[in-house]
């Protein structure tokens, strides 16, 4: 389904992407201008349902009076939950008091929990709508590139911990993902820039076309408008279709995480801060994937280069190197890397590739040459 015709013509660039998940399937509708009409979208997608926002201090600054207003009659408001950004506030502690003050203002199960922010904001809202009363329903509205093309998609909720990110969660699936494009004009240039990894990360991981396109029209993706859209559409097709046939990550969901096991140490190493936002590690996470793919003979040392040059061209930084305030040691890193939630039985599995848009997932792994591969990238060769 391309549009929502009934909507008022000040959305732009209407798309809806279907997640077939039987009956916990949810629409993911993308487009300009859906704050203010929030209310209609939920109410026709899920029913009327009193409702509690959870964001963030600064989408709450910039957008909570757009939604709120947007509700209307079609979704009472309860009240506003307003945490500190950035990933420090994925934690035990927050989820503790986040979940006192959803039952303080009286969520039951047939309210909702509106998810308003970036990924912090709705791997904790998810969580915690998982676990409150044994599971309430929620809906998610991006505010962040980064969430609209992926976190926001697919159920994955959780909480990091001090051993590594995401290994305290639930899959948990919205009932609703709301897009709202224009949100992401207030996004920082930087934050924009970190989503951006993630976007290039579904052409790299299996549709070249898909990267290819990237590669020509990345400087109207950032401008925005109809380019944009198309781009979060794609991501978003990519997405669903991957979680309908692994829902649960025991097959080739797994991919989704191209870069990410480098990536998470790396952001556990900076401390989970703004020192190096998810995106700026992933980024550096694919590069490396692509340099160890090619290392081990498995890839073309002109496709690693090509994904690295991309990266770069659009002001991603692509080594270990990069990370403001030090670098790691390939020992920290390896350390890191074993608390990998994808761990099995003492084994990392890692997602390689053999080229642009094929990566595969690696469940052999060598630890010692990884190690060594490591150790040479966190002394600059």
């Amino acid at each position: 389904m391309d549009a929502e015709p009934d909507l008022p013509e000040n959305v732009t660039n209407l798309r809806t992407v279907a997640v077939g998940l039987g009956d916990r399937s949810y629409d993911i509708v993308i487009g300009g201008g859906l704050l203010g009409h929030a209310g209609a979208l939920i109410a026709r997608h899920h029913g009327t349902s009193k409702c509690v926002i959870v964001t963030d201090t600064n989408v709450a600054g910039a957008h909570l009076e757009t939604l709120s207003s947007g509700l209307g009659d079609a979704c009472p408001l309860a009240g506003t939950i307003t945490l500190n950004p950035g990933e420090a506030t994925k934690c035990f502690s927050e989820l503790a008091s986040l979940s006192e003050r959803l039952l303080e203002l009286g969520i039951e199960r047939g309210d909702l929990i509106l998810a308003f922010g970036g990924g912090v904001i709705g791997d904790l809202a998810g969580f915690a709508a998982s676990i409150l009363r044994r599971g309430v329903n929620f809906v998610q509205i991006p505010t962040s590139l980064l969430a609209q093309v992926d976190s926001s998609v697919g159920g994955k909720t959780g909480i990091n911990m001090p051993q590594g990110k995401n290994l305290i969660g639930a899959f948990y699936q919205p009932r609703l993902v709301i897009a709202d494009t224009d949100v992401l004009e207030t996004l920082p240039e930087r934050q924009f820039r970190a989503g951006y990894a993630e976007m290039a990360k579904y052409g790299l991981l299996g549709d070249e076309e898909f990267f290819s396109w990237l590669e020509t029209n990345w400087s109207d993706v950032f401008s925005g408008g109809a380019a944009r859209t198309q781009a979060i559409e794609t991501c978003c097709k990519t997405k669903a279709a991957i979680v309908e046939e692994d829902e649960h990550e025991k097959g080739n969901r797994a991919l989704l995480n191209l870069g990410h096991t480098f990536g998470h140490a790396l952001e556990g190493f900076a401390g989970y801060s703004e020192r190096l936002l998810h995106g700026e590690a992933i980024s550096i996470g694919m590069a490396l994937a692509f340099e160890y793919s090619n290392e081990l003979e498995l890839c073309r040392g002109q496709d690693a280069q090509r994904a690295i040059r991309h990266l770069e061209t659009v002001g991603l930084p692509t080594n270990i190197g990069q990370i403001p305030g030090g670098t790691p040691t390939s020992p920290q890193l390896m350390d890191l890397m074993a608390q990998d939630k994808k761990v099995q039985d003492g084994v990392l599995p890692l997602i390689l590739t053999r080229g642009i848009g094929e990566a595969y997932v690696e469940r052999s792994v060598d630890m010692n040459k990884l190690q060594d591969f490591l150790t040479r990238k966190c002394s600059g060769q």
